[in-house]
This record gives C-alpha cells, structure tokens and sequence, in this order.
C-alpha cells in the first residue's frame, strides 16, 4: 500500500505490507495506543515493513518505515540509496541516514567506507546521476565501518544517535 495513500500498488511498486487473516494478532495486551498504530479497523496489519511485489506474487522486504527519510514530503528509501552508493566503485560499504533539518524535515547523509579514493561531491554527483532529484545524497562522511550486527544488518540507530550527539554538540557551542 502507498504509505501516503493507503492505496493498492502494483508490481514492482514499493509500499508498505499489509496483512490480514486468521493468523493476525487481535492486538497488545493491556495497550489499545500500539493496538491502534498498528492495526486499522478493517483489520489489516500494518506491518512496518516496506515490500515489494513480483508478477508472481513473491513479496520482497526491501526496508523498513521508520527508517523512511521525510525530505520536503517525500519518501526516500535508505536501502535504495545504499544500494545505488555501493555500485561507485570506491564504495567498499554504506548506510544512509535522515539528518534533521529545519527547512526539508529531514537530509539524506550517507556514511561511507572506501576502498578507493573518492571526494564526497564525486559521490554525491554519482547517485545524483541515478536517483530522482529529491533523493539525492546531501551530505556525505566517511567512516572506517558502518556499525552492523552479529547478522551484518546496518545498525542505523547508532548513526543516528551519533549525528544527533555532534548536532546537540554543535547547538550547545
């Protein structure tokens, strides 16, 4: 579904997944404000999770909605950016967070591992090629590793604790 619309998507689209059924959870336990959140009066689950579809009807989980950037009132995917950033071939790894800002809502920032030499306006030029305009990479840091769990999945809170650290920094000098 259109995470702006609740509209139906079709293949190849990405939305939001939603399920409904026998198997659905009826909702939490003595917590009617994460019940409402999460299921709708039609019963549908609202899952959280960013899906696409095949015309074979295969469901692919390509994100996550929390991790949605909101720039000027759009949706940009992280693991959209990720993936087109891991195509430069100076980019050993990456992870793209939302950077508050006061004017967009939020900036997409990608923190980056080289394996090569590269300037971040290189980088930036790279997926600007590629991406819709509002998509494009903001601001650009390189790090030496990208936090990742014991399972390898990209640890983005820890990125975006750390950026909310240096700007509360910053706001304090």
């Amino acid at each position: 579904m259109d995470v702006v619309t609740g509209q139906a998507l079709g293949p190849g689209e990405r939305g939001e997944l939603w399920l409904r059924g026998p198997q659905v959870m009826k909702g939490y336990l003595n917590n009617p404000d994460a019940t409402a959140a999460m299921l709708d009066g039609n019963g549908w689950l609202h899952t959280g999770d960013i899906a696409t579809v095949d015309e074979d009807g295969y469901f692919y989980i390509v994100d996550r909605l929390k991790e949605l950037i909101k720039y000027k009132g759009f949706q940009v995917a992280p693991a959209e950016l990720e993936a087109v950033l891991l195509g430069h071939t100076a980019v050993a790894d990456a992870c793209v967070i939302g950077k508050p800002d006061e004017e967009a809502g939020e900036l997409p920032k990608a923190f980056i591992v080289l394996k090569a030499a590269a300037q971040s306006d290189e980088i930036m030029a790279y997926v600007a090629e590629r991406v819709a305009p509002y998509k494009k990479i903001r601001e650009v840091e390189f790090v030496e590793a990208i936090p990742k769990s014991p399972t390898g999945k990209i640890l983005r809170r820890v990125l975006v604790a750390q950026e909310r650290e240096r700007m509360t920094a910053v706001m304090a000098d």
